[in-house]
């Protein structure tokens, strides 16, 4: 039974002259757990003394129910698609309409959702964009001559800040914990103020050099040429594969890396330069998937600096 058909059966019992107390009891024995309280039989008996006929519950003051009309639909999606950044609320007022309804539309109707805008290290203009995919397609052409020549002669590099001591991530202080234990906590820690440059060479096998730059130095044009002379001798221990092979040589288009007399060194060593496309609004992918582990496996060794 709802709960109109209990009240009018409540009214039936009234009626019979029935207390509070017989109408609960004769209910319980028919409909046990789902029978109403006897606080609310005696509400009812008291609303029926005063007159009351109907079960049915009076009709409340409030707003009035609002339809969601292709009108409105429209008007909102116009708004927004003019103004990117309006508020629920800005758009409630100017349509007439609740906020709760807006946020219906929205999401129901429209399908939108309202995000901050991500940050990213740089934008690239037209010509930077266009310059990417002509070096992008001439890379990728030249990997797809020879994939397995490509991969046993390609060689990169890449700078980065390492510091004496890097706080775990929040990814790596994940645990198990069992159903019903909160969430582990730990107290917020910084980078130490020491760090070091790490200048890295690699290759599809692994690290082939690593140079830390010493206290108080800066990376030049000269510094750069003798790093990529250490780097030849030591292709000549770990990769004796490519003593009679052209290294294809990758760099980013740090100034130091773009000197006259790094890129004449290059030319002496005999390394084909790779072209190096504008950055994307996103990191290098070597930021993502090399730099980071090398980081990771720094935070557990000691990294002395004189």
């Amino acid at each position: 039974m709802d709960k109109n058909e209990f009240r009018a059966v409540i009214k039936h019992f009234y009626l019979k002259k029935w207390t509070a107390a017989q109408t609960k009891a004769e209910l319980d024995e028919v409909h046990g757990d789902s029978a109403p309280s006897l606080k609310t039989i005696y509400f009812w008996i008291n609303e029926f003394k005063h007159g009351r006929t109907c079960t049915k519950d009076k009709a409340r003051s409030g707003r009035p129910v609002e339809i969601t009309t292709s009108d409105i639909v429209e008007k909102i999606h116009g708004m927004i698609m003019e103004n990117r950044r309006m508020k629920v609320r800005e758009i409630a007022e100017t349509v007439g309409i609740s906020t709760e309804r807006v946020h219906h539309i929205l999401i129901e109707k429209l399908h939108v959702k309202k995000l901050c805008a991500r940050w990213v290290p740089r934008l690239l203009t037209l010509d930077q964009k266009r310059t990417r995919k002509d070096v992008s397609t001439q890379c990728l052409a030249m990997f797809k001559r020879n994939p397995q020549d490509f991969w046993r002669r390609f060689v990169t590099v890449d700078e980065t800040w390492i510091h004496h001591y890097t706080p775990e991530t929040k990814q790596q202080s994940k645990q198990w914990i069992m159903s019903g234990e909160s969430a582990p906590k730990k107290a917020k820690t910084v980078l130490s103020a020491g760090k070091v440059m790490a200048t890295v060479f690699w290759d599809s096998q692994g690290i082939i050099l690593i140079d830390y730059l010493q206290k108080g130095k800066t990376i030049t044009g000269e510094y750069y040429a003798t790093l990529l002379d250490r780097l030849k001798e030591q292709l000549k221990k770990v990769r004796p594969r490519l003593a009679r092979k052209k290294v294809l040589f990758h760099q980013d288009n740090a100034p130091s890396h773009k000197s006259t007399v790094a890129m004449a060194k290059l030319h002496e060593l005999g390394f084909e330069l790779i072209p190096h496309p504008p950055y994307s609004p996103d990191l290098a992918p070597c930021d993502f998937f090399f730099i980071s582990k090398l980081k990771n496996l720094a935070r557990w060794e000691e990294i002395l600096v004189e």
